[in-house]
């Protein structure tokens, strides 16, 4: 077992965020820090199977705040900054790219800036093992066709405002690491799924929906791809790259599981179909319906995860089936979870119809 470091989680209590901190206490000997705004995606009921943990501890405050990140930087002294705080609902940033520019570029370089300082400080041994990890996403780099699959060295492309903003934040990572020599690793995943995660995006949503007996709408003709990522095994991958990462490396993650839209939702209701039948009888795939398309839909992305599993040895653990039969069994035993967060939120709201 590795020894233990002081890891500070910015996000800590959003979806991966949480995941992470869970896997850092669950199974690593490291001191926590959580440092989350609590926005409508963070929840401190992520964290509460943790948070009695003597090596938890977790501070209300927003990443764009200087002082409040100045002052629990030096409070808690760490070792690692995990960086996942972020606005990361494409649909949203849509409607409100502001708060995306905010908090992913300005929030982010906030960070760095406290992180450097940090660094500087530090004796020679602590500085040399510091790592600054940057958690990102494989939409920087655009669409693909039907064919290929993201690299690291895939030029950059974004098509939204939130993967402009989190392309703006890798960019000022790199930067930080080849002008100040802040040692920083950084990750570009594709889509995430699992327990915690908050019922705005594709697979939560449809869960709850289904469940509520609404109908289930799928973008376009459901023919987008994306590949998917059990977020426990992303978790996994964080750690390994922080941990065992070269200085100034980017890591892509991915499941190596490419599905159609309208194919995940089909799976989706075959499993509840299983698993919470409906008292009809009739198949949950009875309430699918095709809406209108999100503003510059990208049609396809893959992740080549190669580099990762050759130098860190991480595979992911679960499959798209198993990690889904997972998610689902997770969220119909843990309604007391999510019908609170539900009630109090837009989440099941249309949302990305406007071009701001």
């Amino acid at each position: 077992m590795s020894e233990p470091k002081r890891i500070l989680v910015t996000g800590g209590a959003g979806f991966i965020g949480s995941a992470l901190v869970r896997h850092l206490i669950n199974h690593t000997p490291h001191q926590v820090l959580v440092f989350d705004k609590l926005t409508y995606a963070g929840h401190l009921s992520s964290l509460e199977t943790v948070a009695k943990s003597e090596r938890y501890q977790f501070v209300k405050a927003d990443i764009c705040d200087a002082s409040a990140v100045a002052d629990a930087i030096a409070r808690f002294s760490p070792d690692v900054i995990a960086h996942l705080a972020a606005e990361s609902h494409v649909d949203r940033s849509i409607d409100g790219p502001q708060a995306f520019i905010e908090t992913n570029i300005v929030g982010t370089a906030t960070l760095l800036q406290a992180a450097r300082h940090h660094h500087e400080r530090l004796p020679q041994a602590r500085r040399d093992s510091f790592r600054f990890h940057h958690v990102s996403t494989d939409e920087v780099f655009g669409a693909l066709g039907s064919e290929g699959y993201f690299t690291e060295e895939t030029a950059y492309d974004p098509r939204s405002p939130y993967s402009a903003s989190k392309a703006g934040s890798d960019h000022l990572v790199r930067a930080w690491w080849h002008t100040y020599g802040l040692p920083v690793t950084l990750t570009n995943c594709s889509n995430n799924y699992g327990p915690y995660h908050y019922p705005e995006k594709l697979i939560p949503l449809m869960i709850v929906k289904a469940l509520a007996g609404e109908s289930l709408p799928v973008y376009g003709r459901g023919e987008n791809v994306r590949d998917w990522l059990y977020v426990d095994d992303h978790a996994r991958a964080i750690e390994l790259v922080f941990s065992q990462g070269k200085p100034g490396s980017t890591y892509n993650v991915g499941g190596r599981a490419e599905q159609r839209n309208l194919d995940v939702v089909e799976t989706l209701c075959r499993l509840l179909d299983q698993l919470r039948p409906r008292a009809d009888g009739k198949s949950y795939a009875t309430q699918i319906s095709f809406v209108t398309d999100r503003p510059g839909h990208d049609f396809r992305y893959a992740i080549d995860c190669s580099l990762i599993e050759r130098e860190l040895g991480w595979r992911s653990q679960e499959s798209f089936d198993s990690g889904l039969e997972k998610t689902v069994s997770w969220f119909l035993h843990n309604e007391a979870w999510w019908r609170p967060i539900l009630a109090l939120s837009d989440a099941g709201r249309r949302l990305g119809l406007t071009r701001a």
